[in-house]
């Protein structure tokens, strides 16, 4: 009997440990016991981080999403190596990195709600902001060394600026991408790569991998110029520091960033679709503080921080 009994108490702490591990594997991953968290790639500056952050959490969703921040080429990386196996519900990166992942991987969801946007977009993304380049410069620095300030993107390449410039590696920052739009433009393939080449040598050291490096080394006083996000250098300037800026007549190129969700089957986290509808619906008027480029209709900044022309690379 007593071994009886003793199988039957095993078998009971057996059958509520399993009760137990059941109920914590369910609730793993969950917030406040109900939905499962939405996971949110981003490639995003950390002023649109945190406008998007507060907008979700204002709205409902506060410890229902977790957020994690690449570089451009890093998340790049990732969405065209992974495609819908990738960790994350939600995206938020450089619309032409979703353009590609969506062709080789079909990897997103059609957006389920309504927005009425400026410029045509597919429909498994919405913008929600707008970035141009432009020529950074330290105006003390200048100053300092008896420099003036460059009038155009070539004047990168001139011998007194030397070791004074910062870009970005295009290998690894959309923002780079805004330069090279602009000297093709202006001198085409082959022109563009001689003028490139001049830059990255005067740049030597400062080329950087991050698109916020070259102001962040204006700012400083590392260098005397840059090329970098013109409403950054236009919030500087505003602040009291040594940052002005100086648009180039090579052109202010522009590119969107823009929300996805992520298509997994009957895996998907419907919450994402939501948080995308509310980052895009509630979010602009925090997002339009620091990306003043106007990419909705009836969204525009009551201040023009933007240039009077915007220049668009056309698509191939």
């Amino acid at each position: 009997m007593r071994r009886a009994k003793s199988g039957l108490k095993k078998a009971g702490i057996a059958a509520v440990t399993a009760i137990v591990m059941a109920a914590a594997i369910a609730g793993c991953g969950k917030s406040g016991g109900e939905e499962k968290q939405v996971v949110i790639y981003s490639n995003a500056d950390d002023e649109a981080v945190e406008a998007m952050k507060k907008t979700l959490d204002t709205n409902g969703y506060e410890g229902k999403y977790l957020f994690q921040t690449f570089g451009t080429s890093e998340l790049g990386g990732k969405l065209l190596a992974e495609g819908k196996n990738i960790e994350a519900d939600m995206v938020t990166m450089s619309s032409f990195y979703l353009d590609s992942s969506q062709e080789k991987n079909s990897m997103f969801k059609p957006l389920d709600f309504e927005y009425q946007t400026l410029a045509e977009c597919p429909d498994f993304y919405a913008p929600i902001t707008s970035q141009e380049g432009t020529i950074l410069v330290n105006t003390e620095m200048l100053r300092e060394k008896g420099l003036e300030a460059p009038t155009c993107l070539k004047d990168f390449t001139k011998p007194e600026y030397a070791d004074l410039v910062s870009v970005t590696d295009v290998k690894s920052s959309s923002t780079a991408w805004l330069l090279i739009q602009a000297l093709i433009s202006e001198y085409g393939e082959d022109g563009a790569k001689e003028v490139l080449r001049g830059i990255y040598k005067n740049a030597g050291p400062h080329v950087e991998s991050s698109g916020s490096a070259p102001l962040k080394k204006v700012r400083a006083g590392e260098v005397a110029l840059g090329f970098g996000l013109r409403q950054q250098a236009v919030a500087d300037k505003k602040s009291g520091l040594p940052v002005d800026f100086v648009d180039p007549p090579e052109g202010n190129f522009s590119l969107t960033e823009s929300v996805a969700v992520v298509d997994k089957g009957d895996k998907t986290n419907d919450m994402a679709m939501k948080m995308a509808e509310c980052i895009v619906k509630n979010g602009r008027s925090e997002l339009i503080q620091y990306y003043p480029n106007p990419v909705y209709e009836a969204k525009q900044p009551t201040r023009r921080m933007y240039p009077d022309i915007l220049r668009h690379f056309p698509k191939s």
